[in-house]
């Protein structure tokens, strides 16, 4: 228990009041009891007041002294406590401390200071803070840092400091000012923390953010800085840039038949090979996927631009070897140029995108210049796959119906069912114009099975009706085919119709069949156990090898319409279109000729034996309710 001065008073009064008290009886029984005379009587509780008096004092003293001495040692007790606790944080805590005199001698430092620099006491002891001088700040960093001292008494920030190795790092150092009662600077203490860790993390955060994790080449957001600094810069001296967007060809082949791993080497080996054909002057970047963008920034003339392009395609030619893997790979490239095309960076992009299209379209492995008519088309492409959407929730889509006929009896034996677009404003739209952007979109695969669904629906309707029909022919895009669930939509189709799939022909084109023909031979014997035929369209267009097109259960060839054109004074299609003829004959299929537009075409194609044939002269495509079943006129 704690005494103090209050104490001492409560406790000499509480003695006093008690004696009083006592005394006070002790007279009233010496009267009543003892009968002693009142003069000896009172003499006697006037000495027992006197006697309670001194003693009261005596006890207040005492207590007073042992109140005052236990003020003193308390403070100190309490002083040399804090001292205690203070010494064991200044040499546990994780920070380096550094404590200086006024004279900015190092007076003290605790064990992180020595963990964190590698210097010991008896190196640093006496010396100035400058032995850890980086020599990467000026003196006006110092000057401005005891300018902060002198006005806040403390200074916080980012310094770079050396250990004793010599390796500089980074530290965050806190400076405080210590000053006496008087207010004399007696002291200053730093505490700082190496902040290396974190800035390794800063710096690779910051990697990341801008580049591509799998070819270290910039992404997409450091690119578009780059090329908004370049068109800056450019716009400042009056020279040309030029952005070249390149995508490689057929780069799904790659990831479907042999995976993603060898795919992903694949990118490497390509961003590695176009890293060595630029200098100083181009950035190159990985946008996303197979994209490549290159940005040159000194390109005055449209034909630097062009040979720039020429020199990638050129050097795609070689093989890609890896890993064991031997590839070969194309690119198509769209380019775009500042100031003629696009005056930013994201415009610069944009019209590239709409060479790069122009590029693909006209037979990849090639280059594109933009032009105002491509961003014209650019814009009616979106406008259209938007509202293509709304049409198919719409139902603005309608299937129309070609008739196909022997060529032989001239007789209608089917119908190929083709889709159309009524627009409620611009009336019925053309395919080309949205059958290219429903494939870019990826709306053709939900088309196709919406136009399945509806052509086998017509096709029970025509049966039922006792129409004559062998088949219904419907066309089947890539992307349909190359989806697993293809199988299921089309048993599914003819269980909900009904129709006998014998009446059902699927159309699947050359390209689609030889970007993955194992895949394409898996896919195409599943369908054929549903009982339904198979054709392969547009035959002679794409790549195709005899060793697998004999392996495929497919029951027709489509000759193209582009090789139907020149008959029958074309030599060359002549020549082709006999071929596919004898070819399709020697492997038990039929033959369907498209694009039949003049009676001489249907001549020299009975003459040469082709049994089928579709086009403008036999019927256009029609409503199923607008279709002449009377057959088409003998061929004379």
């Amino acid at each position: 228990m704690l005494f103090s001065y209050r104490s001492a008073v409560r406790i000499g009064l509480v003695y006093l009041l008690v004696s009083i008290v006592w005394i006070q009886l002790s007279q009233q029984l010496l009267t009543n009891i003892f009968d002693e005379p009142m003069e000896l009587i009172h003499w006697q509780v006037v000495r027992g007041y006197v006697w309670v008096s001194l003693s009261a004092v005596v006890i207040f003293l005492l207590c007073a002294r042992f109140a005052r001495v236990s003020l003193v040692q308390q403070p100190l007790q309490d002083s040399r406590d804090r001292l205690r606790q203070a010494a064991a944080v200044f040499d546990c805590t994780r920070e380096g401390v550094l404590v200086t005199d006024v004279q900015g001698l190092i007076v003290h430092v605790n064990r992180a200071f020595i963990e964190i620099t590698g210097y010991r006491r008896e190196d640093v002891l006496g010396c100035r803070p400058s032995l850890f001088k980086s020599g990467r700040h000026s003196a006006s960093f110092y000057l401005k840092m005891f300018e902060c001292l002198e006005r806040s008494d403390e200074w916080s920030g980012e310094i770079w400091n050396r250990r004793k190795s010599g390796e500089i790092y980074p530290q965050w150092q806190t400076i405080r000012v210590i000053k006496d009662d008087q207010g004399q600077v007696t002291h200053y203490v730093a505490v700082f923390s190496d902040i290396s860790a974190i800035k390794h993390s800063e710096h690779e955060l910051s990697h990341l953010a801008h580049h591509d994790p799998l070819t270290n080449l910039p992404n997409r957001l450091l690119f578009t800085d780059r090329a908004e600094q370049a068109l800056a810069s450019a716009q400042i001296h009056k020279r040309g840039c030029a952005l070249l967007l390149l995508d490689l060809d057929h780069f799904k082949i790659v990831n479907d038949s042999l995976g993603h791993n060898v795919g992903d080497q694949l990118l490497k080996v390509v961003g590695e090979r176009l890293q060595g054909l630029f200098g100083r002057g181009v950035t190159l970047a990985r946008l996303g996927g197979d994209e490549f963008a290159v940005l040159a920034e000194s390109c005055p003339q449209v034909v630097q631009a062009a040979a720039m392009a020429q020199q990638i395609i050129d050097s795609m030619k070689e093989p890609f070897v890896f890993d064991g893997h031997q590839l070969f790979i194309s690119a198509s490239i769209g380019i775009s140029l500042f100031p003629s095309d696009a005056l930013s960076a994201e415009q610069l992009l944009r019209n590239a995108d709409s060479a790069l299209f122009k590029a693909k379209s006209t037979g990849r492995e090639s280059y594109a210049l933009y032009t105002e008519e491509l961003t014209a088309h650019a814009q009616n492409r979106i406008e259209i796959a938007n509202e293509l959407r709304r049409a198919l929730d719409q139902q603005e889509l309608r299937v129309y119906y070609q008739p196909v006929h022997d060529l032989q009896t001239s007789r209608l034996v089917g119908l190929e069912a083709l889709v159309r677009w009524q627009h409620p404003e611009r009336g019925l739209v053309p395919p080309a114009e949205f059958i290219p952007i429903a494939e870019r979109t990826g709306l053709i695969a939900d088309i196709d099975a919406w136009v399945m669904d509806q052509a086998c629906r017509q096709m029970c309707r025509w049966l039922a009706e006792g129409k004559g029909l062998a088949f219904l022919a419907v066309n089947i895009s890539s992307r349909l085919f190359a989806r697993q669930e293809l199988y299921g939509q089309v048993a599914r189709v003819l269980h909900d119709t009904g129709l006998d799939p014998a009446k059902l022909e699927l159309e699947v084109t050359e390209s689609a069949v030889m970007d993955d023909p194992e895949s394409a031979l898996e896919q195409l014997h599943r369908l054929r156990e549903l009982g339904i035929s198979l054709a392969i369209d547009d035959f002679g267009t794409g790549y195709s090898s005899l060793l697998r097109l004999k392996r495929l259960p497919v029951q027709k060839l489509k000759i193209d319409q582009g090789f139907v054109a020149g008959l029958p004074w074309d030599e060359d299609d002549a020549a082709i279109a006999r071929m596919v003829i004898a070819l399709a004959q020697s492997m038990g299929m039929q033959v369907h000729a498209e694009g039949i537009e003049q009676e001489e075409q249907a001549r020299f194609l009975l003459e040469h034996q082709c049994d089928l044939g579709q086009g403008y002269w036999f019927g256009r495509p029609m409503p199923a309710a607008e279709i002449d079943w009377n057959g088409a006129p003998p061929i004379r």
